[in-house]
């Protein structure tokens, strides 16, 4: 699928090429829940081996749960499972597939955000408003979700 590039980066131009971003932001959200519904069977999976010791750590194993989960899957295909089960993927400021380096910083900044509420709330309203649907993670990083071409 052939798009029109913004005149600044390598990513299709919002005005231009709108089925890019259309719903991405509702379609961020699902895959955040389908994402932490994941993580969490997981986190539950191990403490439960651990014959409940993992039960008294269980925010942290989350918290690196999901660290892993989604470093691993965004270098992968640069996309979460609910990601790609929503039909998105995130794009750098070229518009190429996030390489591991970058996976992993989006992963951290991703953590560092969701770990205050305060940033979270001013990520989804960037989300919601920004040119590109960018997250405050995505702007520092240049990175940007998309719907995924065909």
């Amino acid at each position: 699928m052939t798009y029109s590039t913004s005149a600044h980066t390598g990513l299709p131009d919002p005005d231009l090429d709108r089925q890019f971003y259309e719903g991405v932001p509702s379609r961020r959200f699902l895959a955040w829940l389908f994402d932490g519904a994941i993580t969490f069977a997981i986190t539950l999976l191990l403490s439960l081996v651990s014959f409940g010791v993992g039960f008294f750590f269980f925010p942290f194993i989350w918290l690196m749960t999901g660290f892993v989960y989604r470093s691993l899957t965004i270098a992968a295909a640069s996309a979460t499972p609910g990601m790609r089960l929503v039909g998105i993927e995130l794009r750098d400021r070229s518009g190429a597939r996030l390489s591991p380096g970058l996976a992993l910083a989006h992963t951290a900044l991703f953590s560092l955000a969701s770990a205050s509420g305060i940033l979270q709330l001013v990520s989804a309203f960037l989300m919601l408003g920004s040119r590109y649907g960018q997250g405050l993670h995505d702007m520092i990083l240049g990175t940007t979700a998309i719907n995924s071409p065909a």
